[in-house]
């Protein structure tokens, strides 16, 4: 099975195994215990940080260790739903992922509003400065790119206006981290990530929070993470998703992103040409080097979806959290696209795995099927 759905999550890579193993057999106790075992496993969790905190420039105590990015966006804004008066609203942006919308209206209910998007699926920088000169919202979540259409957001010019009006922004940057350079992440107050995108290992991921911050937790029950997160730190999935991290870093210092960045493009031309009626949601924007979220022509998505499959390509819908939903991508609807074109779109998303072959070979099994589709 050739796979092409790296954004719903990535299978582990060596490093990351190798690093589990390691430490699983070398670093077997309790960082929170006084004794030789707890103390190297505190030293190896301190490492961790300050590596952690190196690739996103920011301080290593401003970094929480969690369950992964859903744990951590939960922990965003439960902290506001407790810090903030009654009154005061939030802003996230209208194509967030299923787990910052459904907090954001669990804890604000008609206080969480939707920043708009463009027709590409970027946030509305002119809507938010509009906005935000009239009112002051107590926190704005973007994530830094989409994760059904790999669209990137312009997180560094939202962190400005922000910055500018002196209210907190919130970053998911689970898509980008592992794909782009983690540099100046950590100049967001917030950022959470999660390590199976990458390469890392399931059920590790981390938040980013202002130095010096304290926040209100989501779970209780311990001290650990300096009050913020009870519960022991699981060290061998931490220097796992690190192992990850840190190659993901090397490859990205090689340029290697920019070369497959050339193989989706290649591919996205192919793809228009072969399949008249195909088109790219959000092609004009800048998108991740791994993502495409192509409108299929004829046959609705999971005619598509069942054809790849038997031929051997594993793809997507679009967010694997919410797969199985009649209802079309909320993403999608942000971007203004019909329901019944929504129900034609299928994902596509490489790893640093994937390799050109790989998308030769995908193009060509869709316009067999294509083929396959218009025989009499």
């Amino acid at each position: 099975m050739t796979y092409f759905d790296h954004n719903a999550t990535a299978p582990v890579m060596r490093e990351a195994r190798d690093a589990w193993l390691a430490a699983t057999e070398h670093v077997p106790g309790n960082p929170s215990s006084p004794h030789q075992p707890g103390l190297r496993a505190g030293a190896a969790l301190r490492e961790a940080r300050e590596k952690l905190a190196h690739f996103l420039g920011c301080n290593a105590e401003d970094i929480i260790w969690t369950s992964g990015a859903t744990e951590a966006n939960n922990t965003v804004i439960h902290h506001f739903a407790k810090a903030l008066d009654a009154q005061t609203e939030i802003w996230i942006s209208a194509i967030e992922h299923p787990c910052v919308h459904e907090s954001a209206k669990h804890y604000f209910g008609k206080r969480a509003r939707l920043i708009p998007v463009t027709h590409d699926g970027v946030a509305d920088l002119d809507w938010l400065t509009a906005e935000m000169a009239d009112r002051r919202p107590g926190l704005v979540g973007v994530m830094a790119a989409n994760n059904e259409t790999g669209v990137m957001q312009p997180w560094r010019e939202i962190q400005a206006i922000c910055r500018s009006y002196e209210v907190p922004f919130f970053m998911d940057a689970v898509q980008w981290l592992g794909k782009m350079p983690a540099r100046e992440l950590g100049q967001c107050e917030f950022v959470s990530g999660a390590a199976h995108k990458f390469g890392g290992p399931r059920g590790v991921g981390f938040l980013k929070i202002p130095h010096k911050a304290k926040i209100i937790p989501l779970l209780v029950g311990g001290k650990q993470e300096a009050g913020h997160r009870a519960g022991t730190e699981n060290v061998p999935i931490i220097l796992a998703m690190m192992a990850a991290l840190e190659a993901r870093e090397k490859q990205m210092g090689r340029g290697e992103h920019v070369l497959r960045g050339v193989w989706r493009e290649n591919f996205e031309k192919g793809f228009l040409k072969d399949l008249p009626g195909a088109a790219i949601v959000g092609r004009s924007a800048p998108r991740l080097w791994n993502t495409v979220a192509a409108l299929m022509p004829g046959g609705g998505q999971w005619r598509w979806l069942s054809k790849l499959d038997k031929a051997g390509y594993a793809v997507s819908t679009g967010s694997a959290c919410t797969t199985g939903k009649e209802e079309p991508s909320h993403v999608l609807a942000a971007m203004h696209i019909k329901p019944a074109d929504a129900h034609r779109v299928l994902r596509f998303s490489s790893g640093w795995e994937t390799t050109e072959n790989d998308w030769d070979s995908l193009a060509k099994a869709l316009l067999n099927i294509q083929e396959e589709f218009q025989a009499p």
